[in-house]
């Protein structure tokens, strides 16, 4: 599914509030653009049987005290299946989701600092980090713009 239709099905599927709609619409583009950096359209994350993202504490080489929760993205369903994580757990499960719902969560995700994205099926060096605070200073910049658009500033 290519990135406008997955923003079309996340605006479909957003509560029909009448602000859930157009701030998604207003979000699209930082979502896009972020989204346009990576090479799949969709990716397998890692979920318990509660349908939570497995989440990854990784710890700083040189200063342990130094941490990071990361969510990883694997390109296709065997990386996810034989990633060192869905080894530990049986109990694990992979499911595929798109780039554009992946970046969306992110944003909501408090305790995650990154999603890890591994762009190159049977490469773990090939990844593309996505820090959260990168994608919220992106969408606050599109949203002062729509803002700017939406409620001009007072001009008299």
């Amino acid at each position: 599914m290519d990135l406008q239709a997955q923003i079309q099905l996340l605006i479909d599927n957003a509560p029909q509030d009448g602000i859930t709609p157009q701030l998604i619409t207003a979000i699209a583009p930082a979502l896009q653009t972020v989204a346009q950096r990576l090479t799949h359209k969709q990716y397998y994350v890692l979920q318990g049987m509660d349908e939570q993202w497995v989440l990854t504490t990784l710890s700083n080489r040189t200063n342990p005290e130094l941490e990071k929760r990361v969510v990883y993205a694997y390109p296709t369903l065997q990386d996810a299946f034989y990633s060192e994580l869905r080894s530990s757990y049986s109990q694990l499960t992979a499911k595929p989701i798109g780039v554009i719902h992946v970046l969306f969560q992110l944003t909501a995700m408090e305790p995650v600092d990154s999603i890890v994205f591994f762009e190159t099926s049977g490469v773990s060096g090939d990844t593309i980090e996505i820090p959260r605070f990168e994608l919220q200073s992106l969408i606050q910049q599109v949203m002062t713009n729509y803002r700017n658009r939406v409620v001009p500033p007072d001009i008299a």
